[in-house]
């Protein structure tokens, strides 16, 4: 235990006297309990993973190694006990018209996405119903060579943002950061970023296979208060038209249906996607 919580208090680069006062434990103790000579009780040790601002997966492996049972469970997403979670995701994925929408969870796999991000594929040229159907990891479609970034106006800006918004979220995930370890050496180098749009969020303009350009900023959403791993880790993304040329092409495909019943069904994907080819 003392190797996994004195790694976990370097890693946010906070010191033995910062921890203490903010948790209310002595700095001597402290010490103690990182050198294995004290064993922190288990209300001690949650407030001082509180203190950390700690993950609850980290806090499980935390609790484990002292010997106490976890914390929070990791249900996957189809359990019953989840059926209210499911419903509020499909309700954020369909409130908003034709915008594309889908639900990442850590490690960024697709976990459900709307009709619109079905249509916003279709308009790139992509094969929407196979992708949607099967295992699909955004990060690997984006950054495989001939993947999505191929088809981005402003490829190295948002390369950047998405790789390091990916590693940011990686210090706090560990299957993250595997994943980001796997991708690292496959890379293909992208240009220096340069600012792409004047709006004041996350804004990308992608080429679509007739030759419009489509234009869209970025909102996520995600869970305030979760006390579930599965849940903690789930983001909501919406891809929102910032132009008439994008949202018109949305708006065709507002009766267009890629399968049975795309149009008022959310696609929803099995628990263990992994990656898919994009590649044109």
């Amino acid at each position: 235990m003392t190797a996994t919580f004195a790694a976990l208090r370097k890693s946010r680069r906070v010191s033995q006297l910062e921890l203490s006062l903010r948790a209310g434990v002595s700095q001597r103790h402290l010490s103690c309990i990182e050198t294995g000579r004290a064993r922190a009780g288990r209300e001690t040790l949650i407030a001082l993973l509180d203190a950390l601002g700690a993950s609850l997966e980290e806090r499980n492996q935390a609790l484990l190694a002292a010997g106490y049972a976890p914390a929070h469970a990791e249900r996957p997403l189809d359990a019953p006990e989840m059926a209210p979670v499911r419903a509020a995701l499909a309700q954020l994925i369909h409130a908003n018209g034709a915008a594309p929408a889908l639900v990442l969870d850590g490690e960024y796999n697709v976990v459900m996405a709307n009709a619109g991000l079905a249509r916003l594929l279709v308009l790139l040229g992509l094969p929407a119903q196979d992708l949607l159907a099967g295992p699909l990891n955004l990060l690997r479609a984006f950054f495989a060579p001939g993947g999505l970034r191929s088809l981005c106006v402003d490829e190295a800006w948002l390369c950047n943002e998405m790789w390091g918004r990916a590693s940011r979220e990686a210090e706090h995930l560990p299957r993250l950061r595997a994943l980001l370890d796997e991708l690292r050496p496959t890379l293909t180098a992208w240009a220096a970023p340069q600012a792409a749009s004047l709006l004041p969020v996350l804004a990308f303009r992608l080429r679509a296979a007739d030759g419009r350009v489509l234009s869209f900023f970025s909102t996520i959403t995600s869970f305030g208060t979760p006390l579930d791993i599965t849940l903690a880790s789930l983001k909501v993304e919406h891809l929102f038209p910032s132009d008439e040329v994008t949202r018109a092409a949305l708006a065709e495909g507002l009766g267009w249906r890629c399968g049975a019943d795309v149009r008022d069904e959310q696609f929803e994907a099995s628990p263990d996607r992994r990656g898919a080819d994009v590649s044109a």
